[in-house]
């Protein structure tokens, strides 16, 4: 995958960041490929070895035409989590790894589901604040919309979802 400096990516976990140095260092007297990346919500920095691109999932930001299917999804149904916490928690981190925003988009839906039914373990407060940030962030970037636009459509994608059950319960 080829970057461009000043280009947009996704840095799993971390959020978007902004491309801003393409560099080449010496690790034990071998040369390294890199991307310094900062990341927008904490203003740091990343270097990301090129080879490792993939196994990191840092990839490009979603098209515009995927923000559509993003919002279908966090207004679709819920899926039954498992009942023990640790085995939740378990399942989303490998969900918030993955790089992929569809999967991020799905921990959100189904912990503030959750949430609703009974209330969540500590981390799991943080990881739907997290994932929440996570899928505000790349569709404000995608949309060129401020945080608090996207934050209240996705509120009312997520009222919508959570209505639907309970009126089918």
């Amino acid at each position: 995958m080829e970057f461009i400096i000043g280009e947009r990516v996704v840095y799993p976990n971390h959020g978007v960041g902004i491309v801003e140095e393409l560099t080449r260092r010496y690790i034990s007297g071998q040369p390294e490929e890199f991307i310094l990346l900062r990341i927008q919500s904490t203003n740091s920095l990343v270097l990301v070895p090129t080879s490792n691109v993939e196994s990191v999932g840092l990839r490009k930001v979603i098209n515009k035409s995927d923000v559509g299917q993003l919002f279908r999804l966090l207004k679709g149904g819920f899926r039954e989590p498992p009942n023990d916490w640790k085995d939740r928690y378990k399942e989303n981190c490998e969900k918030m790894r993955s790089g992929s925003i569809y999967q991020v988009a799905e921990v959100l839906k189904n912990l503030v589901y959750l949430s609703f039914r009974k209330s969540l373990s500590f981390r799991e407060k943080r990881m739907l604040e997290k994932a929440k940030q996570l899928v505000i962030g790349e569709i404000a970037i995608v949309r060129n919309e401020t945080e608090d636009r996207v934050e209240n459509l996705i509120d009312k994608a997520l009222g919508e979802a959570c209505h639907r059950r309970r009126g089918s319960a």
